[in-house]
């Protein structure tokens, strides 16, 4: 955005930003604190000609369960209405009326892993740009299929995400069309927004805008079947492993620290001791296991017990006898893009233990989504040296380990972001919503 608007003459003036590891709600007291910021921000930035922001689209807290939707709304209500607003969002918003209407234009992104935010931050500035400039004057829609993709679905260069993505681009080559997102929904946000979504923006044609929402939700909805979870159990994917060549990395679906779950889960190391895949790599979060290691020392031998700890949810922890292999401050930069498109990354004092039968285990003391391979070699380890590396999340680690695996299976594990939904004590979601209920 910033680059975009300085290639434009435009003076940019920052106000806030915010970022958290996905977790539980946000709290009663950061809520509070996150609007007051906002609102002097704004207050105090003095004239402004146009906002441009990036809410994730996700968000809830224990005061309102579209978080994002009352921030941006509190936005509009001191900017007033005649100043513009655009907005970028996460491709797994759950898109809500509050969000559309607020602003004059939303943006998604476009792929999953998310690899395209800079792409995206500069369409929404040079919209930005030209709206004010009177050249296109945004009028937004958004339609609400009733269904929710399923996480493993997801990745934009597969089927059906690539379909849909295909008939998303056809309609952004459409006249007067200015942007079309499809928007896959947040699954573990439980909200009545949660689901699929659709939005297009178009030059002063609100009625094209609606029209093409509702054509490329009937779209996912013809192909609704395809949406939901095709994935091995752990025990069957572990065997499949197995007898794989290669590096192969299997993703931890129920255990999405990108997802918000615990970083802690053990079902794939137990099931790897078990079939005893040796030359294995898990990483997991657990600050006391972490400092254990490293008040033995490097080199020393000790019992540990390892993961598991934050809840019931991810499996028991796992303890065994092993050695410290490697103590490391835990900080890392990555250069190329990634997904999330951070650069720099703190997984506080990490330890790299290693069990008898040769599977390494990393234990960090915060709680670090695998976006990126500097994950594993600024610790000095070599991840082509490994059989079997276990990266907890869905799609968001593609990138950083498509380029060092030869084979990489989705693992349909329990945990809080499981793929299994109908498991999930849902309270607040949509009804009927498919895969839960059915639908015509």
């Amino acid at each position: 955005m910033l680059e975009a608007l300085a290639d434009c003459g435009v003076e940019t003036v920052p106000l806030m930003a915010a970022w958290a590891v996905p977790a539980g709600l946000i709290t009663e007291k950061a809520h509070a604190w996150l609007h007051e910021v906002l609102k002097k921000s704004l207050q105090e930035a003095g004239a402004l000609d146009g906002l441009l922001v990036a809410p994730h689209g996700a968000a809830v807290s224990v005061l309102t369960l579209d978080f994002d939707g009352q921030w941006l709304a509190q936005c509009r209500q001191v900017l007033g209405q005649r100043v513009p607003i655009v907005a970028t969002l996460d491709l797994h918003a759950n898109l809500s009326p509050k969000m559309v209407k607020t602003c004059d234009a939303v943006i998604a992104y476009r792929t999953n892993p998310h690899l395209d935010q800079y792409a995206r931050g500069r369409e929404a500035a040079k919209l930005m740009v030209a709206t004010l400039r009177g050249d296109v004057l945004p009028a937004t829609a958004a339609a609400y299929p009733r269904a929710i993709l399923s996480m493993d679905r997801g990745c934009t260069d597969e089927s059906p995400c690539q379909d849909l993505l295909a008939k998303v681009q056809e309609i952004q080559k459409r006249p007067h069309v200015l942007s079309a997102s499809f928007l896959h929904g947040f699954a573990y946000s439980d909200v009545p927004e949660m689901g699929s979504s659709f939005c297009v923006v178009t030059d002063r044609r609100p009625d094209l805008a609606q029209q093409y929402a509702d054509e490329l939700a009937g779209v996912l909805l013809s192909m609704k079947d395809e949406l939901v979870c095709r994935l091995p159990g752990t025990r069957d994917a572990v065997s499949d492993a197995a007898g794989r060549e290669g590096t192969l990395c299997l993703l931890d679906v129920g255990d999405n620290v990108g997802g918000g779950a615990a970083g802690d889960g053990t079902y794939l190391l137990h099931e790897l001791h078990r079939q005893q895949i040796s030359q294995s790599f898990v990483s997991l979060y657990d600050p006391s296991a972490a400092a254990a290691a490293a008040s033995a020392g490097v080199g020393a031998t000790l019992d540990l017990s390892m993961g598991g700890h934050t809840d019931v949810l991810h499996g028991p922890p796992f303890v065994a006898l092993v050695k410290v292999v490697r103590l490391h401050q835990g900080t890392f930069r990555e250069d190329q893009p990634s997904h999330s498109g951070r650069s720099d990354y703190d997984m506080g004092p990490t330890a790299i233990v290693q069990t008898s039968n040769g599977i390494t285990i990393q234990l960090t003391s915060k709680r670090v989504p695998p976006f990126s391979l500097r994950q594993i070699t600024c610790c000095g380890l070599d991840p082509r040296s490994f059989r079997v590396l276990v990266a907890k999340g869905v799609n968001a680690p593609l990138a950083a380990y498509r380029p060092v695996c030869d084979h990489l299976i989705r693992v349909n594990t329990r945990g809080s972001t499981t793929v299994d939904l109908a498991t999930l004590p849902y309270q607040h979601r949509r009804r009927p919503l498919f895969p839960f209920d059915s639908i015509d």
